[in-house]
């Protein structure tokens, strides 16, 4: 079940907070890429603390930001962009994250 959007699909709302939405224009293979390196970079940061290894979580938290700018959930909103510089961004995360993003 997807949780409830404003009237201009630009964010979701959870628990009455609004949370910006992913960008609607990424494919959904390399939508679900994005996703899979976001929830992998946040299990990372879970280990670094058992760990005890700030290195280890600083370099989990910057994967999660390259996954949320990549997603279009963190920096420029993607309703202000360009279709070029939506793909650009997406293609860029996933190149920084070290994914492919090949379609078959």
């Amino acid at each position: 079940m997807s949780a409830p959007t404003t009237p201009d699909g630009h964010h979701i709302v959870v628990n009455g907070r609004k949370w910006r939405a992913t960008d609607p224009a990424i494919p959904d293979e390399l939508r679900d890429e994005l996703q899979r390196s976001l929830m992998a970079a946040r299990r990372a940061i879970a280990q670094s603390h058992r760990d005890d290894d700030p290195e280890a979580e600083r370099e989990a938290r910057a994967r999660v930001q390259i996954a949320k700018v990549a997603l279009g959930e963190r920096g420029d909103p993607w309703w202000e962009q360009s279709d070029q510089e939506r793909e650009l961004r997406w293609t860029d995360g996933l190149q920084k994250l070290g994914t492919t993003g090949d379609r078959d």
